[in-house]
């Protein structure tokens, strides 16, 4: 309902009247859609001023550096929660309890298995694909393979082929990898947890027993919940997009994966390792800051600041503790990650980055523990969008629920050519 009413006074006709609704939270909102009916569209490049629906899962005020999960705040889901609770809660609106937990682990286990003429799909790309390639194809095509989960239209299907994602999404994942690197595919192990199965099937090899480190599997849950959804962005807007069509989910994931891909997105943490390559030693870094400072330089310091958070990343202060968890229980000498430490040294205390607000993001620290554990930049996008596709299914099923949602349609303002006509070819100059 509108609680109050913003007025458009356009030169040479009656005023517009158009709704201004409030939501629970964040800015006010005001309801253009009967501009249309008036001859106007407003123009938003970006959509950065446009919402585009009404949602109840995530919330952020990237002033005030809060994110919110159903109205839990992240850093409390990554201290008291695991992955798969968090999913519950996106998927339900609650967190659950032991006896629903129990349940919901259950039934995400047994769908942890992919069809096995799936890893035929795998060796029909080079060995030497992007794992993200590999991914938007695969991830697609489990819509050929599982047809009794495809009509949209029944709820029930709608929450199996949910469920069949956040299962399969980790098989998937590490069969990319590898793939990638000529090793047998490891099946998945239900008694392990989620990211334990998934450090299982990445790293396991059929003539060795594989033991999970407890502190490595705890990172990589708490990497999978603060990646869990982050509300509508590029990804999560892409999967919106292509199921407003009426397209199946699977499908809908994989448009998720692609836009997921791009380095603006998805992508930053792999772009964080690489700046630290280019770097090289801790003895260059002088350099690469004082290019930082330097406004006429276009090098950039990935992984400091957020497009979003304005203040502070509430992920980054989590996944650092963990970060800092991780190279001390591993004691992995490598330069790389020494040239990581000193630049969070100088971000936290130089009064340039002080003053700036460019502290370390998530995607720094995720950056920083992945590369520890062993994990090749190239799949640091992978395991973004495996821990993703919680948020963007859910997005999916509020969608799907809802009867105000219609096709997306974006409108532009035509910048192009005016109305010509088409001469017969002699004629033409």
């Amino acid at each position: 309902m509108a609680d109050k009413i913003a007025t458009l006074h356009i030169p040479g006709q009656e005023p517009i009247e158009l709704p201004i609704l409030s939501g629970t939270l964040g800015h006010e909102v005001i309801d253009v859609r009967a501009l249309g009916a008036h001859g106007y569209f407003t123009y938003d490049p970006g959509f950065l001023s446009t919402a585009s629906c009404e949602s109840k899962i995530t919330f952020i005020d990237g002033d005030a550096g809060i994110l919110l999960h159903r109205g839990y705040p992240i850093d409390e889901l990554a201290q008291n929660a695991n992955y798969l609770q968090v999913c519950y809660l996106l998927l339900t609106g609650d967190l659950p309890n032991q006896e629903q937990y129990d349940a919901f682990r259950k039934r995400v286990t047994r769908h942890t298995m992919v069809h096995e003429q799936i890893t035929s799909l795998f060796r029909a790309f080079r060995r030497d694909s992007h794992p993200m390639a590999v991914m938007c194809g695969v991830a697609g095509a489990l819509s050929a393979f599982y047809h009794d989960s495809l009509d949209i239209n029944d709820p029930r299907h709608r929450e199996i082929a949910a469920y069949r994602l956040i299962s399969k999404m980790p098989t998937l994942a590490a069969m990319s990898y590898k793939y990638s690197i000529g090793q047998p595919f490891i099946y998945p192990r239900n008694d392990l947890s989620y990211a334990g199965n998934f450090l299982h099937m990445m790293f396991a090899i059929p003539c060795e027993e594989y033991k999970v480190n407890p502190v490595v599997e705890k990172a990589m849950d708490r990497i999978f919940i603060l990646h869990a959804d982050h509300e509508q962005n590029a990804s999560t807007s892409s999967v919106r997009l292509a199921g407003s069509s009426g397209a199946n989910p699977f499908a809908c994931i994989a448009a998720g994966i692609a836009s997921l891909w791009g380095p603006a997105h998805g992508g930053a943490n792999e772009a964080c390792l690489k700046m630290l390559e280019e770097i090289g030693s801790v003895e260059r870094i002088p350099h690469y800051v004082a290019r930082a400072k330097d406004k006429d330089d276009p090098f950039r310091l990935m992984g400091f600041g957020h497009r979003v958070y304005k203040n502070y990343d509430p992920r980054a202060t989590v996944m650092r503790n963990t970060c800092h968890q991780v190279l001390q229980e591993l004691d992995i000498k490598d330069p790389l990650l020494e040239v990581a430490m000193e630049l969070e040294r100088i971000a936290l205390s130089d009064p340039y980055f002080v003053d700036k607000k460019l502290y370390p993001n998530v995607d720094f620290y995720s950056g920083i523990i992945l590369k520890a554990i062993g994990i090749p930049t190239s799949m640091f996008t992978v395991i973004f969008a495996l821990a993703r596709t919680i948020g963007w299914i859910t997005h999916w099923l509020e969608m799907q629920a809802d009867p105000a949602s219609r096709i997306g349609r974006p409108r532009q303002l035509y910048m192009g050519t005016p109305t010509r006509t088409v001469l017969p070819l002699e004629q033409r100059k």
